[in-house]
């Protein structure tokens, strides 16, 4: 048996999503699910998501069906019935999909996406909907987080080797660029979603050379148009004290040097040393990048002093989100068969029924606050959950990742000042509307 796609196998699930699959199927339960995604509750380190990974799932509804091969293993695994295996032969989803555009700045208890289709196709989405949309959502929140912090500076992502797996190396890459960074190091970024791609040089090329200033010319030699050189393996300053003296030769060549990279450190006292070094030996036009466990605290504490870096790479805190590393996040049934329902677990209990969100916003055009409300319950205000899929297909064309970007920037501008300075236990009032209350009494009162 051929290893599956990962990407696209429906086998990307959890063994119970199968399992209730059967159930439904043999008691003829398929008349209409409705279940939401939603984040319960804010850390904390969070005022605000970003949505990202919409887009992933979109192609992922619109492609799921189990192939020869994973039939074969279900048919095998000894869980399941024949009729059962037959009856996945015909799976497709057919069902419709809501969603808050990616960019989109949420809160809690506001859902993210909403599934409406027959009962057996919205619960076996469930797995790799959540798994979709979190993880690019921690990761595009995370950036976003270091976007503000950076008041205008150019950020790219370096964290795919210390990702969690190659795809979320690749998704990270993805959604910081939607977020605001300039670009990544990730190479497949760039041929996939058309993120650009930055790169300079490792440690070990230097250390490779037996003499540093002979490893800056050959790497210039060999990239003329991206000479952006490591200068921390051994001594910053002297190492920026090196890239002085080669110019001159370099030049003489037709090369020019185009940055420098600090990698270790005080990366804010470097900073200055070499911004000195530079603009006294006559390369003001050199520009410094910073790296080395960078988030948006350390960013913040840059920007405060004033450092004279004019990049910054943010690789393993912002594709592992270290600091929120997983979205309080849930996929509820909130309705079938035309039937309000209601989850009332201890600490887990949901909103019932098929909702919208309106946004309102100050004198000024920030965030004021959200109303969470039915989806049949008309308010003022901005509406931001959008019909996506129609019985399974696009209504409409997919939105470039570009444009995504663009959105994400403008949900960035409206945010509210006590949001943009990233103090923790800040967020925005979700309020409740009088309709969707209603409808949880009218649904309690049915138990």
């Amino acid at each position: 048996m051929s290893f599956p796609d990962i990407r696209s196998s429906i086998l990307l699930t959890d063994l119970y999503q199968l399992t209730m699959l059967q159930g439904y199927m043999e008691q003829g339960m398929e008349e209409t699910a409705v279940f939401e995604f939603f984040s319960r509750k804010m850390p904390p380190q969070r005022g605000f998501y970003m949505a990202a990974g919409l887009e992933q799932l979109v192609e992922f509804l619109e492609q799921a069906r189990f192939t020869p091969e994973e039939l074969e293993w279900v048919e095998k695994s000894g869980y399941f019935s024949k009729s059962f295996v037959k009856y996945l032969e015909r799976w497709r989803f057919t069902g419709d999909l809501h969603a808050m555009p990616e960019g989109t700045i949420f809160f809690a208890n506001e859902p993210i996406a909403r599934i409406t289709a027959p009962l057996p196709e919205a619960q076996l989405v469930e797995t790799r909907l959540i798994n979709l949309l979190q993880y690019q959502t921690l990761a595009a929140s995370k950036a976003a987080r270091c976007v503000l912090a950076a008041s205008g500076k150019p950020l790219i992502d370096f964290g795919l080797r210390r990702a969690h797996g190659a795809e979320a190396g690749l998704l990270a890459a993805r959604a910081s660029y939607l977020a605001g960074f300039a670009g990544s190091a990730t190479v497949l970024a760039e041929l996939l979603f058309g993120v650009p791609v930055f790169g300079t040089m490792a440690h070990s090329f230097i250390q490779a050379h037996t003499v540093e200033s002979e490893a800056f010319e050959h790497f210039a030699e060999a990239q003329p148009e991206n000479v952006i050189l490591l200068i921390d393996t051994y001594d910053t300053e002297e190492g920026a004290k090196k890239i002085v003296a080669l110019a001159p030769r370099l030049k003489d060549k037709g090369i020019a040097i185009k940055g420098v990279r600090l990698d270790s450190g005080d990366l804010v006292d470097h900073a200055f040393k070499v911004r000195k070094i530079l603009d006294e030996g006559g390369l003001s036009d050199v520009q410094i990048t910073a790296s080395g466990n960078l988030d948006e605290y350390a960013i913040q504490a840059m920007v405060a002093d004033q450092a004279p870096i004019d990049f910054l790479a943010v690789g393993t805190k912002m594709t592992a989100s270290a600091d929120v590393p997983y979205l309080d996040c849930a996929y509820k049934l909130q309705e079938y068969a035309g039937r309000a329902c209601r989850k009332k677990s201890e600490g887990k209990a949901t909103w019932p029924g098929r909702k919208q969100v309106y946004r309102h916003y100050d004198s000024q055009g920030h965030i004021d606050h959200d109303v969470l409300t039915t989806a049949d319950d008309s308010q003022d205000g901005e509406l931001i959950i959008e019909k996506i899929l129609e019985c399974g297909k696009r209504i409409s064309s997919p939105i470039p990742l570009p444009q995504s970007r663009e959105h994400a920037a403008a949900q960035l501008q409206r945010l509210p000042e006590k949001l943009r300075l990233l103090r923790e236990g800040t967020t925005v009032d979700v309020q409740v509307s009088q309709a969707l209350r209603d409808l949880a009494q009218a649904v309690d009162a049915q138990r």
